[in-house]
């Protein structure tokens, strides 16, 4: 039996054994009734909500108390460059599991380049100090077990959060267990008597890494309403974007399809879209008729002018000198 189908094994007993135990362990959540709140409450997978709160809750006195004042003491002790030449060797280190990972899920090319990283980044890159491979064309290949689980089809299971560790699933939190596993610096420092040098890498991993959220995590707490569904929700779409760089990540979804259509079976023939209706060609348009002269109408007749008004009826004038005369001289005056 190779290593491969062991470590698949293992894997699977471990992950049913949890699946078993945590809701015995854990105080689970009643699904809603409401059809639009259970598909809500499907889609999050966090039936064990209630404990999880409390969990994140006592992680947040911790981080309050302890964590955030040694992350904001290593940012203002160890300037920028200082704090990337350190995760750059904390990086190198892990880079024989992303090897181990990388294999396991059947990429070879990425294993081939994280060998090479680790090769050139330990000796010309002094330990990893300078990340020489990466200017050379060699990137990161990152890969870790929980993706591991994940190209082998294993679900992730209800979310979780861990104490210290923080917002996981289920498959990634066995996944956390078997890279310490399969760290070979382990064996080295459990064979060597350096535990305690192993223990302070982890240490620094964990300060070096809250450093740099510092900012996020301070403004996710203050504009947050629900402080504890936002970073559910933030560490979910995260490690689903992680898990879709895998060689065998699920499609993204086609915002494009109508949910309401069936969709089309795999593999069947795209009908045809109908021919568009064409118009019957336009008949040829009539001769045009000769033009009808229009009728002559008779001048009309000329606007007389008025009349002059009669003048009014009054005593007529007399042209005669002599008043006692008549119309005949000499005529007595009637």
């Amino acid at each position: 039996m190779s290593s491969t189908q062991v470590a698949y094994g293992v894997a699977r007993r471990c992950f049913a054994v949890a699946a078993l135990v945590a809701p015995v362990l854990f105080g689970c959540a009643t699904p809603p009734a409401d059809p639009a709140e259970r598909a809500a409450f499907e889609q999050t997978n966090d039936p064990l909500e209630p404990t999880n709160r409390k969990i994140l809750e006592a992680n947040m006195v911790l981080d309050k108390v302890l964590l955030r004042p040694i992350a904001k003491a290593y940012v203002t002790v160890l300037p920028d460059d200082a704090r990337d030449a350190l995760r750059r060797v904390l990086d190198n280190l892990k880079e024989p599991v992303v090897i181990i990972n990388n294999v396991l899920q059947g990429r070879a090319e990425g294993a081939t380049i994280s060998a090479a990283r680790f090769a050139v980044n330990s000796t010309i890159g002094m330990v990893g100090i300078m990340d020489v491979a990466a200017k050379w064309g060699l990137e990161k290949q990152p890969a870790d077990f929980g993706q591991t689980l994940y190209v082998w089809g294993l679900p992730g299971g209800p979310y979780l959060v861990l104490p210290v560790f923080g917002p996981t699933d289920v498959r990634d939190a066995i996944g956390m267990g078997l890279d310490a596993y399969l760290d070979p610096f382990n064996y080295l420092a459990t064979k060597e008597h350096l535990d305690g040098v192993q223990i302070g890498r982890y240490v620094l991993d964990g300060v070096d890494k809250r450093a740099r959220v510092l900012d996020v995590l301070d403004d996710l707490q203050k504009n947050s309403l629900d402080f504890y569904s936002q970073l559910r929700s933030l560490s979910q779409q995260q490690r689903a974007s992680e898990l879709r760089r895998g060689p065998a990540a699920a499609p993204a979804p086609n915002f494009y399809n109508d949910p309401e259509k069936p969709a089309a079976a795999p593999g069947a023939a795209t009908a045809a879209p109908a021919p568009a209706p064409t118009k019957p060609p336009h008949p040829k348009p009539p001769p045009p008729k000769p033009p009808v002269p229009a009728p002559v109408s008779a001048p009309a007749p000329a606007v007389q002018p008025p009349a002059p008004a009669a003048p009014p009826p009054g005593p007529v004038a007399s042209s005669f000198n002599d008043l006692d005369e008549g119309p005949l001289r000499g005529s007595p005056r009637p």
